[in-house]
């Protein structure tokens, strides 16, 4: 018997959206996570981790949809910002990136867990690439969660470096990836 994908529809994110938005990264965040760091490490990573106001005002951020309701959420940036919230301490760097020599950046990819592996993290990663090299940009950079280094490694993204980012207090392993355009 086969199974149908459900329908996703993708559209910029606006600022009615945060609180949905904050939902969803809330959930996914916490649930996602689990199996890949232990629960003091998850509680960490919130530190930065979140939501990214710049990229909503920039007309980067996306969220996806199936029957009109938001299921995920994700971006890019034209900004050297690689990762982090609002709330994130040390990690904002708003400088704009030239495309011709710098990778722009996939921020903030999240997925209702309810809604994970169905495809609506595939859909959000390709039309933010998509978005980046009508840009002029030729490489994207990511850091990613071990939760979500599968999806990155499966649309062709290489690991480039690894780190821990401590915080939060208790470190948190993530993944700087790259993939040409």
């Amino acid at each position: 018997m086969a199974t149908t994908m459900p329908q996703i529809a993708i559209r910029l994110a606006k600022s009615d959206d945060l609180d949905t938005l904050r939902g969803v990264m809330d959930a996914a965040i916490g649930e996602l996570q689990r199996g890949f760091l232990t629960p003091e490490q998850v509680q960490s990573s919130r530190a930065v981790m979140g939501l990214d106001r710049q990229l909503i005002e920039d007309g980067t951020y996306f969220v996806a949809e199936i029957a009109d309701a938001i299921v995920g959420c994700g971006g890019w940036s034209r900004r050297a910002t690689l990762y982090g919230g609002d709330h994130s301490a040390g990690l904002r760097e708003p400088r704009l990136l030239d495309p011709a020599c710098e990778a722009a950046r996939i921020r903030a990819m999240y997925t209702l867990p309810a809604f994970a592996r169905m495809g609506v993290g595939r859909a959000l990663l390709a039309h933010c690439e998509a978005a980046a090299k009508a840009e002029g940009f030729a490489r994207c950079e990511l850091m990613g969660t071990l939760s979500g280094v599968p999806l990155y490694a499966m649309a062709g993204y290489e690991v480039l470096e690894e780190i821990e980012d401590a915080r939060g207090g208790t470190p948190v392993p993530l993944k700087r990836m790259g993939k040409r355009l």
